[in-house]
């Protein structure tokens, strides 16, 4: 009975944070800005410096995140929807090494491409060759892919009570399909094809949020001493929604420091 009376009350609790978290997502949501790309640019701000000359633009209006930054966020949801497609959706374990020499090399082409990129701000300090919006893309969504691959098996070990032991990237296959879902990612955002602003708006910012959640989440579930306890989605609802209810008040408080640190001293930051 007092084993039943404490699972009871730990439920209440989990019950009880996770309408508090959804309210304050809610309240957020509520607050201004009003609009639903200015919330998604106020979001992608905190973690993106949104250059207009290294951003895509759809109807006028450029995307939340730069080219870089839209396929890092973009091509890890992009891989996570693959993978759960591919029934990897519990998976605990890290790919293996042959998978892992790959991740790396897409992780490699993006520093490689990222500082080839950050050499264009020194005068007369050449780059390595031309950079390009299509290949900063590219690359940030290969970054992405490896983002994806090593998340979810973390995310599944600090949340799950029973994971699956199998590696997120399990076959060669599923390499394949985490690219195509790359390309599709780099087809959209690359094509600018107006129709398709608010979906990859909203999609980009949202994304930002659920990726600082999930780490929020991870890191109170270790904190509090609770990771791998869920047994149901039901019991995963609550550190989700507070990871994600305390990513949205760190979004907003970073993109509103940067703005006023833009505004008062006149430099980027």
């Amino acid at each position: 009975m007092d084993r039943d009376g404490s699972v009871s009350r730990r439920a209440r609790w989990d019950g009880i944070l996770a309408s508090v978290a959804l309210v304050g997502i809610l309240a957020i949501l509520l607050a201004p800005p009003h609009g639903l790309l200015d919330k998604a640019d106020h979001a992608a701000y905190a973690v993106c410096h949104r250059i207009s000359e290294r951003t895509f633009i759809f109807a006028g209006r450029p995307l939340p995140l730069c080219a870089r930054c839209s396929g890092t966020y973009l091509g890890a949801l992009a891989g996570l929807i693959v993978l759960i497609l591919r029934g990897r959706g519990r998976a605990a374990d890290l790919p293996g090494r042959r998978y892992l020499a790959v991740f790396a090399g897409f992780v490699l082409l993006w520093a490689v491409d990222g500082l080839n990129s950050y050499l264009t701000f020194f005068p007369g300090l050449p780059p390595l060759y031309q950079p390009h919006n299509i290949l900063r893309l590219a690359t940030g969504t290969l970054e992405g892919l490896a983002i994806a691959a090593f998340l979810l098996p973390i995310l599944n070990l600090s949340l799950w009570a029973a994971p699956v032991n199998t590696p997120s990237v399990a076959s060669w296959r599923d390499l394949a399909w985490m690219l195509a879902g790359g390309a599709l990612v780099v087809g959209l955002v690359s094509s600018e094809w107006p129709p398709l602003l608010y979906p990859l708006a909203l999609i980009s910012g949202a994304t930002v949020v659920a990726l600082v959640g999930s780490v929020n989440a991870m890191f109170g579930l270790v904190l509090l001493r609770r990771e791998g306890r869920a047994r149901r989605w039901r019991e995963a609802i609550a550190p989700i929604a507070i990871g994600a209810a305390l990513a949205t008040v760190e979004l907003a408080a970073i993109a509103t420091a940067r703005a006023a640190l833009t505004a008062r001293l006149g430099l980027p930051f």
